[in-house]
């Protein structure tokens, strides 16, 4: 697929990936989750990256969904819209590569659903948050009222949820939405040195964190324990047994 929303650019086994639609505001409509399923599938088997680092142009990260493209449908298109979306940001969830958002404006409505389906948010500090569906008669639609109660609390989250209420960088770090805030031009190269940071780690132990905690998440603790035990196992005589070897004898590790 040719992309005419998503930019992409990959430097030192991480790619960065851009949603541009700045005269949008970025918002989210069907031609981006065409985009942004393609790009999960063609991410999802290359051993050659190590993580994505996604943004937006302009002002925003994504300022909601497409209201212009919703206005007009009918209950059974809107829910469909709903499935669309949930069903991209639960793949970018499950990517097997640590996903870092790097928030650098507006992230409302969908555009938040966006950046919590990320593993990691770093901000700028002139970004604002929020889940303001309830002032156009709507809910959530891409899983906000799922995601958002469990990254910081139903109280919390019903409180942005049913006040429609906009949040700046430092409540969201506050609440835990965001993990770190930074001066808006220090925003890209944060988040492009912790993605580095990343990559510099043993590649099948990364991933395989990422995925033991999203599943272990869906179920209970005794089944990710057992989860766990399995995947530090499978480990040892190969990555595992070079990163150890690595620290013995002081050197890096050769991945």
């Amino acid at each position: 697929m040719n992309y005419e929303i998503l930019k992409t650019e990959e430097v030192d086994a991480v790619m960065t990936v851009t949603v541009s639609r700045p005269q949008a505001m970025n918002a989210l409509n069907t031609r981006f989750f065409q985009e942004m399923d393609d790009l999960l599938a063609a991410t999802a088997a290359r051993t050659d990256l190590r993580a994505l680092v996604l943004t937006g142009a302009g002002k925003a990260f994504v300022a909601g969904a497409d209201i212009a493209e919703m206005a007009d449908k009918d209950s059974a298109a809107g829910a469909e819209f709903s499935r669309v979306g949930q069903r991209t940001f639960l793949s970018l969830e499950e990517s097997p590569l640590p996903v870092i958002a790097a928030i650098n404006g507006f992230a409302l409505g969908g555009g938040l659903e966006l950046a919590m389906s990320c593993d990691i948010r770093i901000a700028s500090a002139a970004a604002k948050f929020g889940q303001p569906e309830v002032n156009l008669g709507l809910t959530p639609g891409y899983a906000g009222t799922q995601r958002l109660p469990r990254l910081i609390g139903t109280c919390d989250a019903l409180y942005l949820l049913l006040s429609g209420e906009l949040i700046g960088a430092e409540e969201a770090l506050r609440l835990g939405l965001v993990q770190k805030v930074t001066a808006p031009e220090q925003l890209m190269p944060e988040a492009l040195g912790l993605a580095r940071k990343i990559a510099s780690k043993g590649p099948q132990a990364v991933r395989k964190v990422k995925r033991l905690v999203r599943r272990g998440l869906q179920g209970g603790f005794a089944a990710g324990c057992a989860m766990e035990s399995e995947e530090f196992g499978s480990l040892f005589g190969n990555e595992g047994a070079e990163g150890m070897r690595a620290f013995l004898e002081k050197r890096p590790a050769k991945w």
